[in-house]
């Protein structure tokens, strides 16, 4: 494993979209194109499945220096109620493209944290929202929340308004490791969330974990595991620190980079916690993430039917999902448009009542066939191909790399498909990247990504 792991531990996507942001086109998506490929979307799917939407809250009253959101620090929370108004006005501009009331299938607060906004401003958003749409019988509302902020109020007002579930950044509950990425939050916070979740009427609450941190050691993975686990929180997700302060500056310098556990030692953290969360009861789904097998998200992958978008995994798919606020991605499967990245620009933009996009990407005949690929790889760890038609192209570009990738032991090749083992889904994004023809024909001159392992 230690020979493959030196080989493998590259620069490489995470496959949230496919093509991944940096291979956008460079000229970006018109407005026009993009607005057309929403309304085609929405006329499409809206009645059989609905849409899911996105809204990033993005203000945090303290940098936590492990973050590679879009984030703005601030201790002023008269930022909360014109930036909501800001929120239901770009809502308004999507409501224009629609024939019909949107159903909403899936919603889902990012940020940021979104507890940072009260109770009372978080009911007067959700009761504006829903003012022009309305709940799929079988909606899944979501929000992150910071188990320090969190409050049984914040858990009563999303609930009225449908929500059921509840991540909860926790990362590691080591004292030393919490200082250290600025984010000190007592064990004693987090059982008390998690209690007031379940109290509140919750059904899934999920607990973000990170390997790779500054200062973890084996010793302190396992002490989080071990007291997280005796919440039994459905979903648990185990993620790869990414260092890439090339991209998000001073946020991710707070430490000595000296600190961070070397590819080896943080390939043990990962195996250790592994290790773990199975004896604990959970099951593996696609990549960093875990469920109990009661929780929909392993039913959901049971049954095929898991799926991967910019919001992580979830358990159904929308084909359009929608992104609201400052830096949200949209994506309408036909095409992605991003959000302008900065809160003034934000709302500059809706000042003029324009769409606040500043780029974006049409996705071609080649990109949708790539993009299935990586998601069944992503999502099931398998994929198939039908060699007598046009995907002979991807699959000859892709096929060399293949072979290098099954001599190492980590996917089978069959006559029309692949298989990822067991030891291969470690490397799964080494995998996806064989049928990244954007990547591999215009290879960066300069990091983008994290590191895989």
């Amino acid at each position: 494993m230690n020979s493959l792991i030196s080989k493998y531990n590259v620069a490489g996507p995470r496959y949230t979209s496919y093509p991944t942001v940096p291979y956008w086109d460079e000229e970006g998506i018109a407005i026009d194109k993009w607005k057309a490929s929403v309304k085609k979307s929405f006329e499409e799917s809206n009645a059989k499945e609905g849409i899911s939407l996105y809204i990033h809250l993005p203000f945090c009253e303290n940098l936590c220096t492990f973050c590679g959101c879009n984030k703005r620090i601030t201790k002023n929370h008269d930022v909360e109620f014109p930036y909501i108004e800001a929120l239901l006005k770009e809502w308004q501009l999507y409501l224009t493209l629609f024939e019909e009331k949107p159903i909403i299938a899936e919603l889902h607060f990012g940020g940021g944290t979104p507890t940072f906004f009260s109770a009372e401003n978080l009911d007067h958003l959700l009761s504006h929202l829903f003012e022009n749409a309305e709940k799929a019988h079988h909606h899944v509302f979501s929000f992150e929340g910071h188990p320090n902020n969190t409050t049984r109020e914040h858990l009563d007002v999303m609930a009225k308004h449908g929500f059921k579930r509840a991540s909860y950044g926790v990362q590691d509950l080591d004292p030393v490791v919490q200082r250290a990425i600025n984010r000190v939050q007592p064990f004693e916070n987090v059982l008390r969330v998690h209690e007031e979740s379940i109290n509140a009427g919750y059904n899934s609450i999920s607990f973000d974990l990170v390997y790779g941190l500054p200062h973890q050691h084996l010793d302190s993975v396992k002490n989080t595991i071990e007291k997280v686990r005796t919440l039994k929180p459905e979903r648990i997700a185990f993620y790869s620190y990414a260092h890439v302060p090339w991209i998000k500056g001073n946020g991710q310098r707070g430490f000595d980079e000296n600190d961070l556990p070397k590819s080896e030692e943080k390939r043990a953290l990962y195996e250790s916690g592994y290790q773990l969360l199975l004896e604990s009861g959970y099951k593996e789904i696609g990549m960093d993430h875990f469920a109990l097998p009661h929780d929909d998200l392993y039913v959901s992958m049971q049954n095929k039917k898991l799926h991967r978008n910019f919001m992580g995994y979830t358990a159904s798919k929308t084909q359009l999902m929608v992104g609201l606020g400052v830096s949200s991605i949209g994506d309408s499967w036909y095409a992605f448009a991003q959000n302008v990245k900065s809160v003034e620009g934000y709302y500059s933009k809706l000042a003029q009542n324009e769409f606040p996009i500043f780029r974006g990407h049409l996705l071609n005949d080649e990109d949708l066939l790539i993009r299935k690929h990586i998601l069944n790889l992503m999502c099931h760890f398998e994929t198939e191909w039908d060699e007598s038609n046009s995907q002979n192209t991807v699959l000859q570009e892709a096929k060399g790399r293949l072979a290098e990738l099954e001599a190492d032991g980590l996917v089978k090749l069959h006559g029309n498909g692949l298989s990822v083992t067991e030891e291969g889904k470690a490397f799964v994004r080494n995998i996806c990247m064989a049928f990244d023809l954007r990547l591999m024909r215009k290879k960066p001159s300069t990091q983008l990504f994290s590191m895989t392992i």
